[in-house]
């Protein structure tokens, strides 16, 4: 018999079993090394308000998943000595001064870019020279498979796209054609473009690359889609955001007369993407950045 203070002496005691890892467990998170180097995060574009709580929310997703990790920032139009948004030679610079020696790589710097831009790719390798440090620069977040479900899942709420593959409901205003926007040239839409097949193979329908910063490239591309037979097209930014120059989206979706999803912004893989660069710069090998499963 048990009392109400617990089971009656001599009574089995059923024991908590210990916690087994499986695919609804959350691995184990790892630990930065003490004397890695910091992760600097390279933001392009005019800073603000908006691009900063942006940043924060990229930067708390990859504290959560490196225990231990302080990743800083630094942008790339920051200025001297401003608080609110240092410049990205100026985070260097301090990196050196709080303890790395000459021979020591003193930073990584991942560029918040989700194809490569030649031009802030520029910026940034000029920005590490001026600040007199040794530090390694990744590439930019894409083109990745996550890519492709963060897009997914912004064309989805903005109505363009069905949420899923389980549920093969029909949206009223899906499109049948998606221009995926980029800018940096060719080499960024080029970068898209294998971005771009792997979003095709989740929505069923042709997704085609092109630049926003290139002339005529957006129209060309619609016209390209609409002749093979898409009639409700849409524009899915494979942009994070900061990296977007203002009314460039709003110009491309009036010429093309169709709508477009929201950039990436701070989606959850964003962040693990970020981690992913800095992690196999330092030689540790987390687990694979994962997404939400496709249902």
């Amino acid at each position: 018999m048990s009392s109400a203070t617990g089971p009656a002496p001599g009574l089995p005691v059923r024991m908590p079993r210990p916690r087994q890892p499986g695919r609804h467990r959350r691995p184990e998170t790892l630990s930065a090394p003490q004397d890695a180097p910091p992760l600097v995060l390279a933001v392009p574009g005019t800073p603000s308000a908006a691009v900063r709580a942006l940043v924060d929310e990229i930067v708390s997703i990859a504290r959560w998943e490196l225990s231990g990790l302080n990743p800083v920032v630094g942008y790339i139009e920051g200025g001297a000595e401003d608080a609110e948004y240092p410049s990205l030679t100026e985070v260097l610079a301090k990196s050196r001064a709080e303890g790395a020696a000459e021979d020591q790589v003193a930073a990584v710097v991942v560029p918040l870019l989700a194809s490569p831009d030649e031009t802030v790719l520029g910026h940034i390798r000029q920005a590490i020279a001026d600040s007199g440090v040794r530090a390694d620069l990744t590439d930019a977040l894409g083109p990745h498979p996550l890519l492709a479900e963060a897009l997914h899942v912004r064309l989805s709420e903005a109505g363009l796209a069905r949420a899923d593959r389980a549920r093969l409901f029909t949206v009223a205003t899906a499109a049948d054609g998606i221009i995926l926007a980029t800018v940096g040239g060719e080499e960024a839409v080029q970068a898209a473009g294998v971005t771009g097949l792997l979003l095709a193979a989740r929505l069923a329908v042709p997704v085609l690359a092109a630049g926003l910063d290139m002339d005529g490239a957006i129209e060309r591309t619609a016209e390209q889609l609409r002749s093979s037979g898409s009639a409700r097209l849409a524009i899915a930014p494979c942009l994070i955001g900061p990296e977007l120059p203002s009314g460039l989206l709003e110009k491309a979706t009036e010429a093309v007369e169709c709508s477009a999803a929201e950039a990436l912004g701070p989606y959850p893989t964003v962040g693990k993407l970020v981690l992913a660069k800095y992690t196999t710069a330092i030689g540790i090998a987390p687990q694979q950045p994962q997404g939400a499963p496709l249902r």
